[in-house]
């Protein structure tokens, strides 16, 4: 079995435990619990190390991408050291609780602070924060007053102006899922063949690039996470982004596709009671906002009140659950790949 130290992606379980003020020469009496998470926000560590002085409970952080992380459980199996996993996206979340690597776990508080529509029946994960797939374009390049939903990206007045990011996003496989279950199959081919149709330039590896696309005038009209529009707008990735990200505007289709990250307690987890007093803490009020506000996204129950996600307006979800979501998700990425999103 492989140390702690070993793994192959980042790991900054001495850098968070030095910045609690803990001893690291007392471990056998210290409690810590060990997460491993696909959120790569550094903002992240300041809730644990909020969390870590409020119980004296060490965070052993362990950070990588979803597929990295979901990969990585399966092949360690029983000799994981994962306590409590963090993801992103619905899908991800579905696929790991399907392949067996959360334990059940419910709780009355949980259940108080998590909506229904944002956990598992099963009580296998629960959402943490909420993210809303937003429609952006440029005024210069096309009529906004025309683009009201998703649907509205299959017109033919748009031939040549929607850009899209690649097929393998789970971000969109969510987005046409979520579709998939409002409207079914049939309306749901036609709307991909249409949008395909009118996309003329190769498809983006992310949504900072799509948002500088349609900024730039080379797109007009494309979807995106609206947290990516609104660290642009908060001069996060400099002064350069935030004047385009200025240039565009942001469409919010009413109702709207709402995606989340999510936590789970490891199937294996040898710290199980701290695993669960960490994934409370994450999913209350004080918690989720504490995750969601450094990094622009929507706590569980209440809107992000930073100014430049504010300038988005109010927001409705289209009530569709994050169960379905992930039971859609192989049938979305059938009929993404029949329409040739590529």
């Amino acid at each position: 079995m492989r140390s702690l130290s070993s793994f192959t992606f980042p790991i900054l379980t001495t850098a968070l435990a030095i910045g609690l003020g803990l001893n690291l020469s007392s471990r056998a009496s210290t409690r810590e619990v060990r997460v491993y998470s696909g959120r790569h926000y550094n903002t992240d560590r300041q809730i644990f190390k909020k969390f870590s002085k409020e119980t004296g409970i060490r965070v052993r952080l362990i950070e990588a991408s979803g597929i990295s992380l979901v990969e990585r459980l399966k092949r360690e199996g029983s000799n994981s050291k994962a306590d409590l996993i963090l993801l992103v996206d619905a899908a991800r979340v579905s696929n790991a609780a399907k392949a067996g690597l959360f334990q059940s776990y419910r709780s009355k508080k949980l259940d108080e602070e998590v909506p229904k529509e944002y956990r598992d029946p099963q009580g296998r994960w629960y959402a943490l924060t909420r993210r809303v797939r937003v429609i952006i374009g440029n005024p210069l390049k096309v009529d906004l007053l025309k683009i009201r939903n998703y649907s509205d990206l299959s017109s033919p007045l748009l031939k040549g102006q929607v850009c899209l990011r690649k097929r393998n996003s789970p971000y969109n496989q969510s987005l046409v899922a979520d579709q998939l279950a409002l409207r079914g199959e049939v309306a749901i081919r036609k709307w991909l063949k249409g949008m395909i149709l009118n996309v003329t330039q190769p498809y983006f590896p992310g949504d900072i690039g799509l948002t500088r696309a349609v900024a730039q005038g080379s797109c007009g009209v494309a979807i995106v996470n609206h947290y990516y529009v609104a660290r642009m707008l908060a001069g996060v990735n400099g002064i350069k982004d935030k004047n385009l990200a200025e240039k565009v505007t942001v469409i919010t289709p009413d109702p709207a596709h709402i995606n989340v990250s999510a936590g789970g307690i490891a199937k294996y987890a040898k710290n199980k009671n701290e695993a669960i007093q960490l994934l409370e803490y994450l999913a209350s009020p004080d918690g989720s906002r504490g995750l969601a506000g450094p990094t622009y996204e929507h706590p569980l129950k209440e809107a992000n009140q930073a100014k430049e996600v504010r300038r988005f307006g109010l927001f409705r979800s289209d009530n569709v659950t994050i169960n379905q979501l992930g039971e859609f998700n192989a049938k979305a990425i059938q009929l993404m790949t029949k329409a040739g999103w590529q």
